[in-house]
């Protein structure tokens, strides 16, 4: 069942979704090398505590850390630990937070210092195809119109979009119906009405869209240990359009 939100529930969600805008502004400064992931995930929960939330993803389905970190080749749910960050690399961020019983979730992937062209191109792409997903949220048009943005840009800059994991709808639960695959096809899908507040969250692979989970039963990487990139935005179906909670 999709669970359409009144105002005051939207306007719960988009204080959920400002403390997760902040709590990635205020770490973006302090990925740089020699960091480690664990240390990010401190500075994360602090400022979501001091932000008057709680974070969203720590002790969700037993998750152990504030943030997802998935270095690389590593697509999501990465978990925060002792690694330390190198030159070069990129670190993709998820971060949610729950403020008045309502979740807040966006996510985006960071260079570590200089990234070379191919990974600075990856993420444009994946950004930029979230922008245009987002395009197509409209009341009246489909949820099959959002992947489809999403799959044609992707898959004309010669990258694939993962398909064994989608975005959501947002709410009391972290993920609620619909699910938002990042492929379909135009018209299709469940109708896209007021009220709805939807997690749009594009992973975009270098190679293959295949993806494989790591023996620490959490962390999903390429299956073929090429590149990944994840960009996340809430957004809120509103009389007036579409709004972004997390910007």
């Amino acid at each position: 069942m999709i669970l359409l939100k009144n105002n005051n529930q939207i306007q719960s969600i988009d204080f959920a979704c400002k403390i997760v805008r902040d709590t990635l502004l205020h770490i973006e400064e302090q990925i740089v090398p020699d960091i480690s992931t664990l240390d990010l995930d401190k500075m994360a929960e602090e400022f979501i505590l001091s932000s008057g939330g709680t974070p969203g993803f720590k002790g969700l389905y037993g998750f152990p850390g504030t943030l997802c970190v998935s270095i690389e080749d590593e697509v999501v749910h990465g978990v925060p630990s002792k690694r330390l960050l190198n030159e070069g690399e990129i670190i993709s961020i998820d971060v949610g937070s729950i403020y008045n019983d309502y979740y807040g979730d966006h996510a985006k992937t960071f260079p570590v210092g200089e990234v070379d062209d191919a990974r600075n191109k990856l993420l444009d792409v994946t950004k930029k195809s979230l922008e245009l997903g987002i395009h197509e949220v409209k009341d009246g048009k489909y949820i099959g119109d959002i992947g489809h943005a999403i799959q044609t840009f992707a898959e004309k800059n010669n990258f694939s979009v993962v398909k064994d994991l989608v975005g959501h709808g947002i709410g009391k639960t972290l993920h609620e119906e619909p699910q938002i695959p990042n492929f379909g096809l135009p018209n299709t899908g469940p109708e896209i009405k007021v009220g709805m507040c939807l997690a749009i969250e594009p992973m975009l692979n270098q190679g293959s869209d295949k993806i494989i989970t790591k023996d620490d039963g959490w962390t999903i990487s390429t299956s073929d240990g090429k590149l990944s990139a994840h960009f996340e935005h809430t957004v809120a179906v509103t009389e007036k359009g579409v709004k972004i909670l997390t910007v």
